[in-house]
């Protein structure tokens, strides 16, 4: 069942997925049309799904799930993840890569690899307050505070030298 992604409560869980290009505004339009049929019919076990969705930046897709009524299974969610592919098959664009970083820097968004992310670091290209997409919030509450932050407050902070 498609609802509005801004009535799913904090506790909503939630999917990101970057992608390694910027959405043209015909893909956008079209990923509105695919998501909303997607999860109008979206269901585990036979129970609807209450979910959401929104595209951010014309770069991410943020899938919400109210799970009070229906809880996503296994099967639910290789459905996601099969549709996700079908996606990126339609779009000529990576949505899986789990491996790459997003972020701000000169009020525009950046993507580049981990590596790169992490020479860029090294070289002091990006440091400890610059923003970055943490794409491993789990709730849509999480989403709502803690997924555009400071690199020193994110998963990134792992690799930003000390003292820095």
């Amino acid at each position: 069942m498609l609802v509005d992604f801004n009535s799913l409560s904090d506790t909503s869980r939630i999917w990101l997925y970057q992608s390694d290009q910027k959405f043209t505004d015909e893909q956008v339009a079209q990923l509105e049309k695919d998501l909303s049929t997607f999860l109008t019919g979206w269901t585990a076990h036979g129970a609807s799904l209450k979910a959401g969705f929104e595209i951010k930046y014309n770069r991410f897709i943020a899938i919400g799930l109210d799970q009070t009524e229906a809880a996503a299974s296994g099967c639910s969610i290789d459905s996601q993840v099969r549709f996700i592919i079908s996606l990126q098959e339609e779009l000529g664009v990576d949505l899986l890569d789990k491996m790459n970083v997003t972020y701000y820097q000169n009020d525009r968004i950046h993507y580049k690899t981990l590596l790169d992310f992490k020479k860029m670091i090294k070289d002091g290209a990006v440091g400890k307050n610059t923003i970055v997409f943490n794409n491993l919030v789990a709730t849509v509450g999480e989403y709502k505070v803690n997924w555009e932050i400071a690199a020193k407050d994110s998963w990134h902070s792992r690799f930003l030298k000390k003292g820095k």
